[in-house]
């Protein structure tokens, strides 16, 4: 077992929690927002968290470059068959990342300063737990938000 698997494992349940969901939902209500203010789609909200993954894990972890574009990420739509093999590519790059870096390593890059984020250096294990902190969050945010479009709270 790598330093980084037990990590993983549980990264990827949170991942495989809201993926659950939007399949729950089918793909016309995981691309439906409630009609609260500024409120996301379940599936933007997953999108979201693989750019979140994709970035703090590839890019500041391991120095990998991500293109991405935060704003677009909560306006992102789809199928959610297709979200799920970009999770499963994502956990490709992820496991290949962290084997690259130790626990108490400092990141290769730092996030940029006006980034939402920590307001202070992490080490590889900070950055890992911001990001799971995130997904906790949205995973949670995506399940309230399956109840309240099953509900019939739509838009």
């Amino acid at each position: 077992m790598h330093d980084h698997d037990e990590y993983l494992y549980f990264l990827r349940r949170a991942f495989d929690g809201m993926l659950d969901a939007l399949v729950e939902l089918g793909d016309d209500l995981a691309n439906t927002a409630p009609p609260l203010p500024d409120a996301n789609s379940p599936y933007a909200i997953a999108y979201h968290c693989v750019g979140v993954a994709d970035y703090w894990l590839g890019h500041v972890v391991a120095g990998r470059h991500v293109d991405r574009d935060r704003p677009a990420e909560f306006r992102a739509a789809g199928d959610v068959r297709r979200l799920r093999e970009e999770v499963d590519a994502l956990f490709v790059r992820l496991r290949a990342d962290l084997r690259r870096a130790a626990s108490a390593d400092a990141p290769r890059n730092a996030a940029p300063a006006d980034f939402e984020g920590p307001d202070r250096p992490l080490s590889v294990r900070g950055v890992q737990l911001h990001v799971l902190e995130e997904l906790a969050q949205h995973h949670g945010q995506v399940q309230i938000t399956r109840d309240l479009l099953r509900a019939g709270v739509a838009a």
